[in-house]
């Protein structure tokens, strides 16, 4: 009887173990890369999105590896950077770039549950648009499974550059903007 217990113990639970922790799927931070051709400060009628080149896209550094594969593309750039909660320290880095839509998709792992993690611009691919719009350079996103959150999709808001020179229709969009305010 002993034996079969010890058996037991030997077989079936580290198997019942395993199957109890699924696998987890990666998180996807996703969000949209702007030029603010107004130079509003915010999203208009008249903003444009960065497009790039998703088929070469992931620059990954994770900090604990140091792993670093980098590939060129005319993308805006996009870092997901995860800091300790108490000393502010970079612990895990990853990039991407935005495809045809202005949109970036960047899988994400690992869960940081006890960790800042932003969704921060990098570059711009376009010389003219490449001045960071304030407050719009980096949007929080939270990257745990114990927050309640059943999907894997996390949605950061806008990030956004701005146009050396606003464009000429400009000034009558902000005048309209204006008008529906009153």
């Amino acid at each position: 009887m002993a034996r079969a217990l010890i058996l037991f113990a030997l077989c079936v639970l580290p198997a019942l173990v395993s199957a109890a922790r699924p696998t987890r799927n990666p998180f996807i931070v996703q969000g949209r890369v702007y030029c603010d051709t107004c130079r509003a400060g915010f999203e208009t009628s008249a903003t444009t999105y960065l497009p790039g080149n998703l088929s070469l896209s992931h620059t990954h550094t994770h900090i604990h590896t140091d792993a670093v594969l980098t590939s060129f593309v005319l993308s805006a750039k996009v870092r997901v950077e995860c800091k300790d909660r108490d000393t502010l320290q970079l612990l895990y880095s990853i990039e991407g770039v935005t495809d045809s839509t202005g949109t970036y998709k960047i899988l994400v792992s690992e869960d940081h549950e006890d960790q800042f993690c932003d969704a921060v611009l990098v570059s711009s691919p376009q010389d003219d648009c490449s001045s960071v719009d304030p407050g719009h350079d980096r949007a929080r996103v939270i990257l745990t499974r114990y927050n309640g959150i059943v999907s894997d999709n996390r949605f950061a808001n806008s990030l956004g550059f701005m146009k050396d020179q606003a464009f000429s229709v400009c000034t009558q969009l902000l005048k309209q903007y204006k008008e529906s305010e009153e």
